[in-house]
């Protein structure tokens, strides 16, 4: 059981992405400085400061908030969704926009996702704007719902993190998850039914850890030798060259089993997926990275703040914008 045998093409969505990329082209100004493909989009405000903005949801898990009438922390994954992208510019968050959809609104569930909505928020340290409620009988069934969420933030010229710095050498260094995140969903559900064992979904739904606060003060201590920052959301490991997509990325060491929160380690097994598939899928334990010149002393500050980190690999010369999990093409 694979992803893609679980409903879900990343191939496929990458290509449309490839043919509507002309066409979303034809709407940008010479303001635009970037898209989405370095996960938050660039938008110059004048020759000093940038705007940064990101859109997400929370994807099938929601299914297994819904099944276990758990829905005060999936605001939390819709908020973190957004922002972990965000940061990855180097920009300061600013403010949250949410849309909630349903077929018929019931006041307790969406008074409980908002609820969660406003906790992420502060976790990011965003302002919660605005947004928009939506009643669509005949669209959703009954009980059903949908979130989108849209992040805003500010960076500085001087502080945008563009991953032009990021060079052949660096090292790659691994945050640790607090889970799955808001990602593969639709093959964690598959591989929880498998198991037989229901306990899982509650496990499952773990919010997705916000990497706001950390990040930030881990660039406050390393400035310039941070040069490039990933999250590592759907598509796992993939996700890594969007840093830089000129040069290889090489991982040589993954969290062990006993490393991996329960669940994850877990449904592993369960899946009987080789590795490389494992983190084509999910994020294997590993929430955000970021390539350094100075491993050492981000390692010594991660660790004297008691956060789980690893040294993952290296930035390379290779075929650009690959990934080579222990050697092999991932």
């Amino acid at each position: 059981m694979d992803y893609k045998s679980s409903g879900v093409d990343i191939d496929l969505a990458d290509k449309f992405v490839d043919r509507i990329k002309r066409m979303v082209g034809t709407t940008h100004d010479d303001r635009v400085v970037s898209g989405v493909s370095r996960f938050a989009a660039l938008y110059r405000m004048d020759e000093k400061r940038l705007l940064a903005a990101s859109t997400d949801g929370v994807g099938t898990k929601l299914k297994l908030a819904i099944e276990t009438n758990t829905h005060d922390t999936i605001g939390i994954d819709l908020v973190a969704m957004c922002v972990n992208d965000l940061i990855c510019t180097g920009a300061r968050p600013m403010f949250f926009l949410d849309y909630f959809a349903t077929g018929k609104l019931k006041l307790e569930v969406g008074e409980s996702v908002l609820k969660g909505i406003v906790a992420g928020c502060r976790q990011g340290r965003l302002a919660l704007i605005g947004g928009e409620t939506a009643e669509m009988p005949g669209t959703y069934l009954e009980g059903d719902y949908d979130l989108a969420g849209f992040s805003v933030g500010e960076v500085f010229q001087q502080d945008l993190v563009d991953g032009s710095a990021v060079m052949p050498g660096q090292t790659i260094i691994g945050i640790a998850s607090s889970g799955y995140h808001s990602n593969g969903y639709s093959l964690v559900r598959k591989l929880i039914e498998k198991s037989g064992n229901e306990t899982l979904k509650s496990a499952a739904l773990t919010p997705t850890r916000i990497y706001v606060d950390l990040i930030q003060s881990l660039r406050e201590h390393m400035g310039t030798a941070v040069t490039g920052m990933a999250n590592i959301t759907g598509s796992g490991l993939l996700n890594v060259p969007r840093m830089n997509l000129a040069h290889s990325y090489h991982i040589d060491y993954m969290p062990t089993e006993d490393q991996l929160p329960p669940v994850m380690a877990t449904l592993n097994k369960v899946s009987g997926l080789s590795e490389a598939e494992l983190c084509r899928t999910f994020n294997m334990g590993v929430g955000f990275a970021f390539a350094t010149t100075e491993p050492d002393k981000a390692l010594t500050w991660l660790q004297a703040r008691e956060e789980k980190a690893w040294v993952l690999g290296h930035v390379g010369n290779e075929d650009a914008g690959e990934v080579y999990l222990k050697g092999a093409k991932l």
